[in-house]
């Protein structure tokens, strides 16, 4: 089944693609690798994960922003059936101090990505605490994309 039938199997409503809230845009294509910048939870929620924000609040959070890097995916590529397959997933995460399930946060959005491209969605992944995040953010991830070939 296509990424796109897949999409309308799971009931996936993707959001629009946001606005650039600085001096960059929402990808690059450099031959076959699609670079998405970096994106925030729908509704901005903020706070401190293992804090203000639980680990499952916070994996919604993740699973949000995977919707929002489909939405941009589709967007630059024309359709998500384009993808070959997901090669790196970026996942920082506003962490307190002593929070260690980091992995477990962004769990979200690989989940939502295996379960739209199967296995093409399997990535590399990094998953990181960090000391802060623009507008307080939970959790911010980037993503490196394969495209088909022509």
């Amino acid at each position: 089944m296509s990424a796109e039938q897949q999409i309308i199997k799971l009931g996936l409503d993707l959001p629009e693609v946001p606005s650039p809230s600085g001096n960059y845009v929402p990808s690059v294509q450099t031959g076959n690798l699609l670079f998405l910048s970096g994106k925030g939870p729908v509704g901005l929620p903020v706070g401190k994960v293992g804090g203000d924000t639980s680990v499952e609040e916070a994996y919604q959070h993740a699973r949000s922003i995977g919707l929002t890097l489909l939405s941009v995916m589709r967007d630059s590529l024309g359709s998500l059936d384009r993808v070959e397959r997901v090669v790196k997933v970026l996942g920082m995460v506003n962490a307190a101090p002593d929070f260690g399930q980091h992995p477990a946060v962004i769990n979200g959005c690989s989940d939502l990505f295996i379960e739209v491209f199967g296995e093409s969605g399997r990535h590399a992944r990094s998953a990181v605490g960090m000391g802060s995040l623009p507008n307080a953010m939970t959790v911010e991830i980037e993503c490196i994309v394969e495209v088909k070939s022509d």
